[in-house]
């Protein structure tokens, strides 16, 4: 059963994020290469494209998304292969089909969604089947969602793309969390991740050159870039944090950005906005991600079908580490990882996967108590 009330609650807040993203960028474009046209009409024309596909996601509802989950995953997976022979290589790395008229497609952003597709249908099918799982049962079947979550990962990861990688991650802890199944598996990965990762970084710290010999230059240099911020060098963050330091109660004003920064646009959009807008600025801005995330996590105490519980938790736990991590990283606090603010930073295929996902939560706010069957 459906309602025809749209929820505002939701709606509002992108809408407000729209604007906010729109006249940041176009501050950013002081710094931003002419080659790469007028960011801002570019991320308005996206966010009009997101509103038509929001559209069309309420008019055919979550049922018919569900029913195509795993051609979606599959098709997802193809388009990352894909990459590592057809991708158009942008500082180093494959992420990107260029296409001409359109501009560049990324499809590790669309994969976060069918990652959570995916795991949604698998938790609730096994739930369905396994009221009371054993140890055995839920063994295999966390080792099926793994893998699930793996072979996106691997192709990504060789783009190079770590951030998303890290996404991904995030996003099947999260939902696997939310599937009820028994806390000692998480102490048990987060026991073997330690021990791995503790390894990995002592050879990385103390021997250097024998970290290359084994993971190669490709993963040092990563390395040597997420722990840039520990001592706070670097272009980027020098400049972001010089911008907002700068900024006092009111910021320099709009289409004053101070100072160079590379990615003022993508990753450091924050570090934009918080120098014109100043802390006043940076306080609304929070207050209405603040606001979007709060409606989101208040959704899962409605009477609604378990599989949509298991894609908001997916959703809450996508937006909560990207908003803090791209905040983090802007101001210092944080490595840089390459991860942009949802709805505000600029990206085609990005904004289009954070609308689909508006889509899918706006159609679940309408709706009441609907069991959907698929496997």
């Amino acid at each position: 059963m459906y309602q025809n009330k749209i929820n505002f609650k939701i709606l509002t807040p992108v809408f407000l994020m729209a604007i906010i993203s729109i006249l940041t960028i176009y501050s950013a474009l002081t710094y931003t290469s002419s080659s790469l046209g007028n960011l801002a009409s570019k991320q308005l024309i996206w966010y009009i494209v997101g509103s038509f596909l929001v559209l069309i996601i309420l008019k055919y509802k979550n049922e018919y998304i569900y029913q195509h989950t795993w051609f979606l995953y599959i098709l997802g997976n193809i388009l990352l292969i894909g990459l590592l022979f057809f991708g158009t290589p942008i500082n180093n790395s494959k992420c990107w089909y260029i296409v001409p008229g359109i501009g560049s497609i990324q499809p590790s952003e669309f994969m976060k969604i069918f990652i959570m597709l995916v795991l949604a249908t698998m938790i609730h099918n096994f739930r369905n089947d396994y009221k009371n799982p054993n140890i055995k049962e839920e063994f295999i079947f966390i080792i099926k969602t793994l893998i699930i979550v793996l072979i996106p990962s691997i192709f990504t990861f060789l783009q190079p793309d770590t951030g998303s990688v890290i996404i991904y991650l995030i996003i099947y802890l999260v939902m696997m969390f939310s599937s009820g199944i028994r806390i000692g598996w998480f102490i048990l990965a987060f026991s073997i991740v330690c021990i791995c990762l503790g390894s990995i970084l002592g050879i990385y710290f103390f021997n250097k050159n024998l970290f290359i010999n084994i993971f190669g230059t490709s993963i040092f240099y990563r390395l040597d870039r997420l722990f840039a911020w520990k001592m706070g060098s670097g272009l980027q963050l020098e400049n972001a944090l010089a911008a907002i330091g700068s900024a006092g109660l009111f910021g320099h004003g709009f289409n004053k950005t101070p100072i160079y920064f590379p990615e003022s646009s993508t990753d450091f959009i924050f570090a934009v906005f918080a120098s014109n807008f100043g802390l006043v600025g940076v306080i609304i801005l929070l207050g209405i991600i603040i606001y979007f995330d709060i409606n989101v996590i208040k959704m899962v105490k409605r009477k609604i079908n378990d599989t949509d519980k298991y894609i908001i938790a997916g959703i809450i736990g996508m937006l909560l580490f990207q908003q803090i991590q791209n905040i983090g990283m802007t101001v210092g606090l944080l490595p840089i990882t390459g991860i942009t603010l949802p709805f505000i930073s600029y990206g085609g295929s990005s904004l289009l996967s954070y609308m689909l996902l508006v889509g899918i939560l706006l159609n679940i706010s309408k709706e009441k108590d609907r069991t959907y069957k698929y496997r």
